[in-house]
């Protein structure tokens, strides 16, 4: 028989997950729609608990339908819900993408995915960055943050190899492929890293643009691609 109760225990998670406003809120974290769940199982994830809404045809227990739609994140519902337990890394190379509050969780979702793209090892969260277990960062990853290796570090010496501190308009100009370990250090839009976090790097680069500045995820996103050029597909 489907769950039919709005206060059915695994539903009642649900919702308190998708109202956690900090990583430090929850050890689990949800997955909607059935490419996540799909990915997530890709990636060797099983999950605590999988709802399914009834009659979709797809694994997991049955919900109905309007009851899945409530709890649901998304405008149009989701016909699948997957709560995982979250899982974090150390920092790792040869190349790490390092986010300094980057508070934006659809931009840390981005880089994770990026990085996942252009083969980076992981991607390390700073201070004052987005929980990227959080619905919207997980969403934005687009499944990445299954095959990520993510961690936490709270100063610069934590990352392996060169720490390269990505700057608007100060430092040479980024050029790859990368030589060796590196670390890449990326802030937010408005304020980049803070002065200590840059001093405490090996060196500084910048992409060269016409504007201002470029969001902490196309940053990132152009410096993966100029690190990894030439060494992919």
């Amino acid at each position: 028989m489907p769950i039919t109760s709005s206060h059915n225990d695994k539903l009642k998670e649900i919702r308190r997950l998708a109202r956690r406003r900090s990583r430090e809120d929850a050890s689990r974290f949800v997955a909607e729609g059935e490419d996540l769940v799909a990915a997530a199982a890709a990636a060797g994830w099983e999950p605590v608990v999988l709802l399914t809404a009834a009659g979709s045809g797809l694994a997991g227990d049955e919900v109905e339908p309007a009851l899945l739609e409530a709890v649901s994140g998304l405008g149009s519902g989701s016909r699948q819900i997957g709560v995982y337990e979250q899982r974090w890394a150390a920092p790792a190379g040869p190349l790490c993408v390092a986010l300094w509050g980057v508070g934006d969780p659809g931009n840390v979702g981005t880089v994770l995915r990026s990085a996942r793209a252009f083969g980076a090892a992981s991607v390390a969260l700073g201070p004052d960055c987005a929980d990227p277990f959080g619905p919207k960062a997980v969403r934005a990853s687009m499944g990445a943050i299954f095959e990520m290796a993510v961690a936490r570090v709270s100063a610069v010496d934590e990352l392996p190899g060169e720490r390269v501190a990505l700057a608007g308009h100060t430092g040479a100009a980024l050029a790859g492929p990368a030589a060796g370990e590196l670390s890449l250090l990326v802030g937010a839009e408005r304020t980049g890293l803070p002065a200590d976090v840059t001093a405490a790097c090996d060196r500084v680069a910048q992409i060269p643009i016409a504007t201002e500045s470029l969001n902490a995820a196309m940053a990132a996103s152009i410096a993966l691609y100029e690190l990894t050029r030439g060494s992919l597909g």
